[in-house]
């Protein structure tokens, strides 16, 4: 049975993964095949990671993980944009806990791919309760993954507190150094909706405070708040709008921050193609993350993704991906 399993994966990753030193990118410590990795909230147990690597990711997030399980908000919580090409979620850190994910991370191997934790509290914690849910899944789960996310900017949570000030995050980023006996990299996400000067101020602020507390990368971007211009259906439910819908205020947010930092950007938001990812590539990321696009384009989309990046590459006279990086970024 088991030899039967590992020939099906090993067929599987024939025909999705794309095989490429052009694709190579090294970050955070560890060496990617491609640029291209599944974003949180498509695993968020650690259920399917192996699968997904399979699938020709070049790397996966499991999570948001919390502390204990938690329900999230009720359903419907999870709703479709068709002619948007989007989705809205009101998931709100539904999981089955840390010591849950724990228990698959320890069964599932070595994983062929980098890995990654996104780390998130209680949906109820106050400040003080907060930095010790992010510091129980950080220890509980130390040993598994190459880096950490920490999410610090979910629209989906009960709003209890600002978790993005810069006061809250040197309090969570020192919480977390404190632990970090092996000094793994830890990236924190922030989300897209910096549209007036004070946000775009509180961005650079959080950006100085995660450099002065050791943070290695930027995840950009959750999802939005701003529903303007959708047409589907449910396109006026409550909730963090994803996909093609986030897709020009996500790149946008990308190269707001590879313009105010030296740290790796990993862009997340509307990417659903070898054109969407090539074009956040060109706006400072280094890596980018799917999820929406996965949903409504399926299996061979880390497939066509790759195989797209190399064609787009060879037109424009480049021989590595890393070359790519933040080449249409305007001059700051």
């Amino acid at each position: 049975m088991g030899g039967s399993a590992q020939l099906i994966r090993e067929r599987v990753r024939s025909h999705y993964q794309v095989k490429s030193p052009a694709l190579k990118m090294k970050c955070l410590g560890s060496e990617f095949s491609n640029p291209v990795g599944i974003a949180a909230g498509f695993d968020k147990n650690g259920e399917i990671t192996n699968s997904l690597i399979d699938l020709g990711f070049g790397f996966a997030e499991i999570g948001t993980v919390t502390p204990y399980a938690q329900e999230g908000e009720s359903k419907p919580r999870l709703f479709r944009l068709p002619k948007d090409e989007g989705m809205i979620n009101r998931l709100a850190f539904n999981g089955e806990g840390a010591e849950r994910v724990k228990e698959r991370m320890e069964a599932m191997g070595d994983v062929s791919a980098p890995i990654s934790v996104n780390i998130g509290k209680m949906n109820q914690s106050g400040p003080e309760d907060a930095v010790k849910d992010y510091v129980k899944v950080f220890e509980t789960l130390y040993d598994f993954p190459d880096y950490f996310v920490i999410n610090v900017s979910c629209p989906n949570t009960p709003e209890v507190y600002d978790e993005s000030s810069p006061e809250r995050l040197a309090e969570v980023f020192g919480a977390l150094q404190d632990k970090n006996k092996d000094k793994k990299p830890i990236a924190v996400k922030v989300g897209p909706d910096y549209n007036t000067e004070d946000k775009l101020t509180n961005l650079s602020k959080a950006i100085e405070v995660a450099e002065d507390q050791g943070i290695k990368a930027i995840v950009a971007t959750n999802t939005t708040t701003d529903h303007s211009g959708l047409e589907s259906k449910h396109g006026q439910e409550w909730g963090g709008v994803s996909g093609r819908p986030l897709e020009q205020k996500a790149t946008e947010t990308v190269e707001c921050i590879y313009g105010l930092t030296d740290l790796p950007v990993i862009g997340v938001g509307g990417v659903d193609s070898a054109e969407s990812a090539y074009k956040k590539i060109r706006h400072g990321a280094t890596l980018v993350q799917t999820y929406t696009g996965f949903v409504y384009k399926g299996p061979s989309l880390a497939h066509e993704i790759t195989s797209g990046l190399i064609d787009l590459m060879e037109r424009d006279g480049y021989t590595s991906i890393e070359e790519v990086v933040g080449v249409d970024c305007k001059e700051v």
